[in-house]
């Protein structure tokens, strides 16, 4: 090819979207949540714009994050806030993009113990925190002219004699309890904890990605990521996005119905399963997720249904996908060039 600069932008793309491939696939004892934010540390030290915090638990516990919390305390490894912060953009008080990913390195089910066949693929449900932080890194390969700010609570979800138990009643860092009725619906808790921190930052957005619940996987299986969000324009961008990648974008509701079965909750002020348990889980997780955003221009993406690949796509073979780290890279151009606010 002639076009020498397309290609090799089209590689480091690629390298974005393997380096999530690789922490997705690899097994959850080789990347505990310490060795996931040591890894991307690594891989992001040669940028001068760019600064990581591996903050620790005694951290953690200064910001209140009991929801984060409660879920890291049935494992034996300690909870990581993995925090990126990538100064891109003219200024650097410019207001940044900010990237949230769930981060469960390992998801036993906890207390609500998943069945033991397919569990293993379970060390892949830190594909949020894997995709978020691989788009960091392929955004200072790139030198993209924004600040891009991320945020990875990081922990495993594990039965032990301390572990959450269901019906039990937690805080999160806004002041909002959370009646904990599945210690399997965890990646919500983790995610409400680093909502509340990611408006710490007055960003122009706040996208988080989590491989959040198997209802996304029987609604749209592996041909998109589900989207749910209070913002057109964001949304326009994602789509917009998701199109010149092939790595594709739907967006589903974020209805009033839907929060109704959250905040039906006879001992806190939310739940953390709808009422009705199965029904609309994916769009009853987001309405979780809305509880703890403020923020006119935020996104949930749940990529559940894209995490592996069997034979869907041809070029990924099979194993961890790795979506949609290039599409959330292709965003976040598209929004260096958007002067919105």
């Amino acid at each position: 090819s002639a076009e020498s600069e397309a290609w090799q932008k089209g590689v480091i793309y690629a390298e974005g979207q393997n380096l999530a491939r690789y922490l997705m696939e690899a097994p959850a004892n080789y990347i505990t949540p310490i060795k996931f934010a040591e890894h991307i540390e690594q891989k992001l030290r040669s940028f001068s714009n760019v600064k990581v915090h591996i903050r620790p638990e005694s951290w953690i516990t200064t910001q209140e994050m009991g929801a984060f919390l409660s879920v890291a305390k049935g494992s034996a490894e300690p909870p990581i806030f993995l925090e990126i912060h990538y100064l891109g953009g003219a200024n650097t008080d410019d207001s940044p993009l900010v990237f949230v990913g769930k981060g469960v390195t390992f998801d036993s089910g906890g207390i609500s113990l998943k069945p033991s066949s397919g569990m293993d693929a379970m060390r892949a449900d830190m594909g949020g925190a894997a995709t978020v932080c691989s788009a960091i890194v392929t955004a200072a390969a790139l030198n993209m002219p924004l600040n891009i700010i991320g945020l990875a609570p990081l922990c495993e979800n594990m039965p032990s004699g301390k572990a959450n138990k269901p019906g039990d009643v937690v805080r999160a860092k806004n002041g909002k309890t959370i009646q904990v009725d599945n210690t399997d619906a965890e990646g919500r808790l983790l995610l409400a904890d680093a909502l509340c921190y990611a408006h710490n930052f007055k960003a122009r957005a706040i996208v988080n990605a989590a491989t959040l619940t198997g209802a996304m996987d029987v609604a749209l299986g592996s041909a998109a990521t589900g989207v749910f969000t209070n913002s057109s324009w964001l949304w326009t961008h994602l789509y917009e996005a998701s199109i010149l990648t092939g790595d594709r974008v739907w967006r589903m509701p974020l209805f009033e119905h839907y929060t109704k079965q959250v905040t039906d909750c006879p001992l806190a002020d939310v739940s953390n399963i709808g009422k009705y348990s199965r029904a609309g889980g994916a769009c009853t997780a987001a309405a979780f997720l809305r509880e703890f955003v403020s923020a006119s221009h935020w996104a949930h993406l749940d990529i559940a249904g894209v995490m592996s690949n069997k034979d869907e796509v041809p070029y990924l073979r099979k194993g961890m996908a790795g979506r949609p780290t290039r599409t959330l890279v292709e965003f976040a151009a598209r929004l260096s060039q958007d002067r919105h606010n």
